[in-house]
């Protein structure tokens, strides 16, 4: 019976915090959605509008970024700068190759023309005709040019058309399929005009991008040039003469939105404006009180029923809660944030001995083997990445070695110089480097140093075969780096890029560079490459937990970089390989400059 009671004044409790919170908010929602969802309507609208001006500006910008390409022409500014007597065939060669280049640039350009002032001389040329050299008409789109000239950006364009079609029965409105885009032609550096580039643009690019912006039947969309002309309208019944238009331009704002009560038209003007190189054209979206009201009529009632099905299943669920079910588990969500916060040695008493008791007592054996897992694993990658630094560190390529000394000895015996010293000096150099295991972070002058006298004694063996440089700043030299990185990059090199059987001269170059915090080091070489199913091999190793047992061992030096590297340094440093586009093997190495080193060493995981 007790029970029972319990379960009811539960059930009851939970109602009332239920139905009247619920059934206030529904009322409320029902109040205010029309004005909030206004609020959301404008907001949606003023993105999409805001996307519209990027995507109309950057198109315009490829549009006009084809007007200046040109100047990059040497022989067409000189024949503009510097017109020839009589007719130069080579020199209008020239011509027509540049403007049948911007003709067929871009697919919606229909017609090319420049009009040169000094020659007096127009060429053009349309997709439909050849090129065309008449004499200039001074005349012709004289106020475009002019518009063009005075502008900021010598550019000036010139707007689509509505053209009024009739028949026998009635009149259409068509939107002219053009629009044209102006630009004066500047001898730069002075301000002396050399003439004037018009292209014909097809509109269909333009407008398909605004006829993603508006909805068609619902909402009115236009465009509209500073000087107040209609260079593109929805509805085709609104003339340039009436008011909110005259407002539109009027107002300093680049963006915003406007209500509006006149000229028959009732509702929301949300605007935006192009930057005044790409025109400077208003992008103006009207749309009727009807059309908002209608949204947000719609959502209020859906955010109604669903408002009532949320309540009908919070009802449904009190019948399902009890405080025996809801202790336990807050107890587990709290050793689980524990666990979160890095806690992992979490223990409570048993929670019962139904499911949820069971899935405590899984939980605290699972975060046992966890933490016995975690411990026994870590320490075992430290212990093998200690392993595998001092092998590295302690061996030195036998094949090497016999070379050089062999190398040495063959000039000692043929020519007896002090040369002889200096290599034996590199030599040792190396060796000594190689072989002192008490270090595993090293200023980079140092890990260079070693680098330099590895890459002289390659150098001393190959002769003119070979070639190397490196590029550091001094700055960068004082740098902390991990011991022994460049060295098994270099080696792979002479064992697999480097081909003498060939007349090529083999060319390594070592590059760093600072940028902010971080260092870049670039190795390049004009080697034989590495295969795509190698690349991929390589890679592969650096994601599993033991090495590629192949066999051949060319893999080891690289993949001990990688695995160093993540463990001095985590995500904060990159070992990338990859061909070159001029031929051999580029490998990149990317690090930070302030962080990592043995103390990344002892807590990283």
């Amino acid at each position: 019976m007790s029970k029972t009671s319990i379960r009811n004044k539960l059930i009851v409790l939970l109602l009332l915090i239920t139905i009247v919170p619920f059934g206030t908010s529904i009322v409320i929602t029902y109040l205010y959605t029309k004005e909030s969802l206004k609020d959301e309507f404008v907001e949606e609208n003023v993105n999409l509008l805001y996307q519209g001006k990027l995507n109309i500006e950057g198109y315009i910008g490829e549009l006009k970024n084809l007007t200046l390409s040109f100047y990059n022409n040497i022989d067409f500014m000189r024949y503009v700068q510097n017109p020839p007597a009589g007719d130069d065939y080579l020199a209008k060669e020239t011509v027509k190759n540049v403007i049948l280049t911007i003709l067929y640039a871009e697919e919606n350009i229909n017609r090319v023309n420049f009009a040169l002032v000094e020659p007096n001389q127009n060429v053009s040329v349309s997709k439909k005709s050849a090129v065309v050299f008449s004499p200039l008409n001074k005349y012709r789109n004289r106020d475009n040019y002019e518009k063009a000239l005075d502008s900021q950006y010598h550019i000036h364009i010139e707007p689509m058309e509505i053209m009024q079609e009739e028949s026998s029965n009635y009149k259409s409105n068509k939107q002219k399929d053009v629009f044209s885009l102006h630009r004066a032609i500047v001898n730069v550096p002075s301000d002396e005009l050399l003439g004037y580039i018009s292209l014909d643009i097809n509109s269909e690019q333009l407008l398909n991008i605004t006829h993603k912006l508006y909805v068609k039947d619902k909402e009115e969309f236009y465009i509209i040039s500073p000087d107040g002309e209609l260079i593109f309208r929805s509805n085709y019944e609104v003339s340039e003469d009436q008011q909110w238009i005259k407002t539109l331009i009027q107002n300093e704002k680049t963006s915003g939105m406007m209500e509006w009560k006149k000229d028959s038209f009732e509702g929301l003007m949300i605007y935006e404006k192009l930057d005044d190189s790409s025109g400077g054209w208003f992008l103006v979206k009207r749309i009727p009180y009807t059309s908002v009201f209608e949204s947000a009529l719609s959502v209020a009632k859906i955010n109604i029923l669903f408002g009532l099905i949320g309540l009908i299943l919070v009802v449904l669920a009190t019948l399902f809660v009890s405080f025996k079910i809801t202790t336990p588990i807050r107890v587990l969500l709290q050793n689980i944030k524990q666990v979160e916060s890095g806690n992992m040695n979490v223990q409570f008493d048993s929670l019962g001995n139904d499911e949820i008791g069971t899935l405590g007592e899984r939980f605290k054996e699972m975060m046992s083997k966890l933490n016995h897992l975690i411990n026994r694993e870590y320490k075992l990658e430290l212990e093998n990445k200690t392993n595998q630094l001092k092998a590295l560190q302690s061996q030195l390529n036998p094949h090497f070695l016999y070379n050089a000394l062999q190398s040495i000895g063959t000039l000692a015996l043929k020519n007896n110089v002090p040369q002889v010293y200096t290599l034996v000096t590199h030599l040792s150099k190396i060796m000594r480097y190689g072989m002192t295991i008490d270090e595993n972070i090293v200023p980079l002058t140092k890990e260079i140093d070693y680098t330099k006298a590895f890459l002289l004694l390659q150098k001393e063996r190959f002769g003119d075969q070979f070639e190397y440089s490196i590029e550091f700043t001094k700055e960068d030299l004082l740098i902390m780096v991990p011991k022994m990185i460049l060295q098994p990059i270099i080696e792979n090199y002479f064992k697999h890029g480097f081909d003498r059987s060939i007349e090529t001269i083999g060319l390594l170059k070592i590059v760093g560079k600072r940028e902010s915090d971080q260092l870049t080091i670039s190795v390049f070489d004009n080697g034989k490459g590495i295969s795509e199913s190698r690349l991929e091999e390589i890679y592969q190793s650096f994601l599993e937990n033991k090495s590629i047992g192949n066999g051949n061992g060319t893999n080891i030096g690289l993949r001990n970089i990688y695995l160093r590297l993540k463990l001095y340094y985590g995500e904060q440093a990159t070992l990338q390989i990859e061909n070159s586009e001029n031929g051999g093997t580029l490998v990149t190495i990317k690090l930070p400059v302030e962080s990592g080193g043995l103390v990344d060493e002892s807590n990283h995981n």
